[in-house]
């Protein structure tokens, strides 16, 4: 799975694993809170390109995890997908974005080639048959060339801990199958938060706290991630999104400060309309970055996860 990792993650450097860490975390805190049966595992959102067509057709979809020593013949009858899912793909689907569980076939133990995907659409009102992945998918200009993700073969993945090893491998392999398959502008889904009121699709990041002399102390989101929370604040009805911060002491011994969470409503509203430039984004690029007032963010804790 690893070697599978290192060849597939093209745009894993520092910043990106400590996000990945960060995720695991993230759920780890909200099991001992009591919260763990309600945030989902990672998954990918997808939106249809090309002139004329770019951003008409939106998927999300969430794999199962694939589990080392386990079996997953094409004879098997498939699982239920978990109970969460269904509500918070309902949510999606209100406002026009279709939600998938894929669960997974495995036709020769070790090799990657050999995994196939089925899906089953959840959120509709009727019970949706299993079908192959990707091509149950409709609305997207499909790939006439070779998806070569072998490409940037450079990615090191020996800092993921093996806690996190089936799951990002299983996310992995559902988003190249989708990209072999069509041409999309893909961003993946930290999680989703099945709150008492509403659903948050969540940003998590682990960050250390900045000083401007303008704002003071702030903590800064790429531009990327502050349009995709952008989006779901557009589509609105029941879906809202968080910008979650593990804020650490410093970038080397990442010691854990406090969790933090600001609704994207209020983190639009307060956000610097100046952006910084000149850092690093997830993909190793340059950045823009949006610096939001840590005063404006409040503490993860059990009193507040009960208000969402």
């Amino acid at each position: 799975m690893r070697r599978y990792l290192s060849a597939s993650i093209s745009s894993l450097n520092a910043n990106k694993l400590n996000g990945l860490l960060a995720e695991v975390d993230f759920r780890n805190y909200l099991q001992g809170l009591g919260y763990g049966n309600q945030v989902s595992v990672g998954g990918w959102i997808a939106r249809s390109e090309g002139a004329g067509n770019f951003g008409q057709r939106t998927v999300v979809f969430f794999p199962e995890t694939i589990r080392v020593g386990q079996t997953y013949p094409a004879s098997r009858v498939l699982p239920q997908p978990p109970h969460g899912l269904h509500t918070i793909c309902s949510t999606f689907h209100q406002i026009g974005i279709h939600g998938y569980y894929l669960t997974p076939s495995v036709g020769t133990a070790n090799d990657p080639s050999s995994i196939t995907w089925q899906a089953v659409q959840l959120g509709v009102p009727n019970q949706a048959p299993w079908a192959s992945f990707p091509s149950c998918i409709a609305g997207f200009r499909a790939r006439q060339r070779r998806y070569n993700f072998l490409r940037y073969n450079t990615a090191n993945v020996s800092g993921i801990p093996a806690s996190s090893i089936e799951e990002e491998f299983s996310k992995e392999h559902a988003r190249i199958s989708f990209q072999s398959a069509f041409m999309s502008e893909i961003a993946d889904v930290d999680g989703v938060f099945w709150g008492n009121q509403y659903t948050y699709p969540i940003e998590i990041k682990e960050k250390t706290v900045a000083r401007d002399n303008k704002i003071g102390d702030y903590f800064g989101l790429d531009v990327g991630p502050f349009v995709k929370l952008a989006f779901y604040a557009a589509k609105r009805g029941n879906l809202h999104s968080l910008f979650v911060v593990r804020e650490i002491d410093n970038t080397s011994a990442r010691n854990l400060v406090n969790w933090w969470y600001i609704k994207f409503d209020e983190l639009a509203q307060s956000a610097s309309w100046t952006p910084v430039g000149g850092g690093t984004n997830m993909q190793g690029g340059g950045s823009t970055t949006v610096k939001i007032p840590k005063y404006k963010f409040q503490l993860l804790n059990a009193a507040t996860l009960s208000t969402l």
